[in-house]
């Protein structure tokens, strides 16, 4: 897969928004499906591989944070969140369901195919890579193995499914272990959040990040230690 071609699932139930996000992610050269309600989006989500759903929090039925918890039941494909600015709190749920990012609304295009952009490319940075490439890039510690060229995190000896964005944030602290880092940090080196973002959704995807390391490895999942009043590191175990 490269970039130009991925495939994307744009889930709105104002038609208008699907017609304008269908133009401009187009004119990108991107492959573009639709699903004006929830239940349509998860069944096309499962039955097909998108490479990046755009995902409407406010659904009739079935509502994005569903879809988005019922994906991860069995997909880590990225999600990107549209929300309406007064909903900040389910923004903050959308994050524990599992999303990688969000969009306000009203938004300009050009922030999402920013946004867009920035997650296809990291998803797929080693599409190419051979599983033979993989040993020469790995990080490894007691009870948890990350195989960057591959993009894979093995924990307590086995695999874990991580999205993306956890992915990222688990490596950003692994290449420099016990070294603190500040939720601002974070936000502003994974997330590139420079100027707007939520420091919640930091300590969201930390949240998630250990409760899946922890169904495969405790050991691995208290590695990631929260440093009161300043923010995380991952703790090397002595």
């Amino acid at each position: 897969m490269t970039e130009w071609k991925a495939n994307i699932l744009i889930v709105d139930d104002e038609e208008r928004i699907r017609r304008l996000l269908r133009m401009y992610l187009e004119k990108e050269g991107y492959t573009i499906a639709e699903a004006e309600d929830g239940e349509t989006a998860l069944q096309k989500a499962l039955d097909q591989d998108f490479d990046l759903i755009l995902l409407d929090l406010m659904l009739p039925g079935m509502d994005g944070i569903e879809v988005c918890t019922r994906l991860r039941q069995t997909k880590a494909t990225p999600v990107i969140m549209l929300t309406a600015k007064g909903e900040e709190a389910n923004r903050v749920q959308g994050f524990e369901a599992g999303t990688d990012d969000y969009v306000v609304k009203p938004f300009s295009p050009r922030e999402v195919i920013y946004r867009v952009k920035a997650i296809l490319r990291r998803a797929s940075a080693t599409a190419y890579l051979s599983k033979e490439d993989s040993h020469s890039n790995n990080i490894v510690f007691p009870h948890l193995l990350i195989e960057h060229d591959a993009h894979r995190v093995t924990a307590g000896g086995q695999e874990v499914a991580l999205t993306p964005k956890e992915y990222e944030l688990l490596h950003y602290l692994a290449v420099s272990p016990d070294k603190v880092f500040s939720r601002e940090d974070l936000l502003k080196d994974v997330w590139n959040y420079e100027f707007f973002g939520d420091l919640r959704t930091v300590d969201t995807h930390v949240k998630r990040l250990r409760e899946k390391l922890n169904k495969v490895s405790p050991d691995a999942a208290t590695m990631i230690t929260t440093v009161w009043g300043v923010g995380y590191k991952l703790e090397v175990p002595k």
